[in-house]
């Protein structure tokens, strides 16, 4: 499967923050309002993860990474921590699941916790202006869908690889023309003695 583009997270954002209100709304109508966000909160990071997973083209692992989200989820909720510690820990968990599936080098996960904070600022901004929680959730999932820019991950420049290339070339141009002398050797080594033979 190929890596998401930034139109499809632009639809998964859509997606997410009208599904998160239309949960916030009934769940509001059950429990109390704290309560009804973390529910909120805790189904749209899960629906995310799984989002992840099934675009992702690395198969291994899926199970421990649902069973860590469930784990760790599970944990937050018995706890019980603050709201902004609760959200904290199921954004920290979206960007190691995309660390882990989606990059392989340092720089490209430094720049997705980067885009986690500003998905977080985001979210925030809306929320403190206009105090709805699908507004809050679509700025969020917005700033997210950005990760399909990020590179999964970053080359050496081309100045490193071309040196490192030329120094491979130069080691087999040796070893050649050490080959080759060492054969020159044992050539002259024998005219030289059949010469005195």
């Amino acid at each position: 499967m190929k890596r998401p583009v930034f139109l499809e997270g632009v639809l998964v954002a859509g997606i997410a923050s009208a599904a998160g209100a239309i949960l916030f709304s009934i769940a509001g109508t059950l429990v109390a309002g704290g309560m009804a966000l973390r529910l909120v909160v805790a189904a749209v990071s899960l629906a995310y993860i799984l989002y992840l997973l099934r675009r992702s083209q690395q198969r291994i692992g899926r199970i421990v990474c649902i069973a860590a989200w469930l784990v760790v989820a599970a944990g937050v909720w018995i706890a019980n921590p603050s709201l902004v510690i609760y959200i904290g820990a199921h954004i920290g968990l979206i960007w190691l699941c995309r660390s882990l599936y989606f990059y392989s080098s340092a720089l490209p996960v430094l720049a997705d916790l980067g885009l986690n904070a500003l998905s977080v600022a985001a979210a925030g901004w809306a929320v403190i202006h206009s105090g709805s929680v699908g507004l809050s959730l679509w700025c969020f999932f917005l700033v997210q869908a950005l990760f399909a820019l990020i590179p999964t991950q970053v080359k050496r420049s081309s100045r490193c690889g071309d040196q490192l290339h030329s120094g491979h070339r130069n080691h087999d141009r040796f070893q050649h023309a050490h080959r080759a002398a060492e054969a020159a050797l044992r050539k002259l080594s024998a005219i030289h003695s059949s010469r005195e033979a």
